[in-house]
């Protein structure tokens, strides 16, 4: 069980800390920051489950709950290292948040004149040289390799 609440509390870090850094400090996310929330806003209610089930008893279904939350530790791992290769031009990003603007013309472009979307291959705060999307990266991995090894050993930690 106490991989179940590692990788729960460590979604939970990892959601609280975005949005520090959204609400707080004022750092707008990436549409590729979004997306590298979503296995945390899954995995944090996925968690309390695995948790619930492994303290009633039953380690096989716990035991599944943990693989699957190790496979989505393992996405969101992926999607950090693009996210962060895309920061260090190791390989292009989406348009929609990269390079140069496209031009539009009409209505549509007075509306998105007051649009900005933070553009995903410039990391805006860096901490002994990675970014936060370099953080993520090891911070999914953690939690991968936590839950990975619980799923497939039965042991906790």
């Amino acid at each position: 069980m106490a991989a179940a609440i590692l990788v729960t509390a460590g979604s939970a870090f990892a959601v609280a800390a975005a949005w520090f850094f959204q609400l707080v400090v004022g750092l707008a996310p990436c549409p590729l920051c979004l997306d590298q929330r979503i296995p945390y806003y899954i995995g944090l209610p996925l968690g309390l489950v695995a948790i619930a089930v492994l303290a009633a008893g039953h380690s096989r279904t716990g035991r599944v709950l943990l693989a699957v939350l190790a496979l989505l530790m393992l996405g969101n791992l992926g999607l950090a290292v693009f996210h962060a290769g895309v920061e260090w031009r190791f390989w292009s990003g989406p348009t929609s948040c990269t390079g140069a603007p496209t031009m539009v013309t009409g209505d549509i472009l007075s509306a998105l004149k007051g649009a900005n979307v933070p553009r995903c291959d410039e990391a805006a705060w860096r901490l002994l040289g990675l970014s936060m999307a370099g953080w993520n990266a090891i911070i999914a991995a953690a939690l991968a390799l936590v839950a990975g090894r619980a799923a497939a050993t039965g042991r906790t930690l």
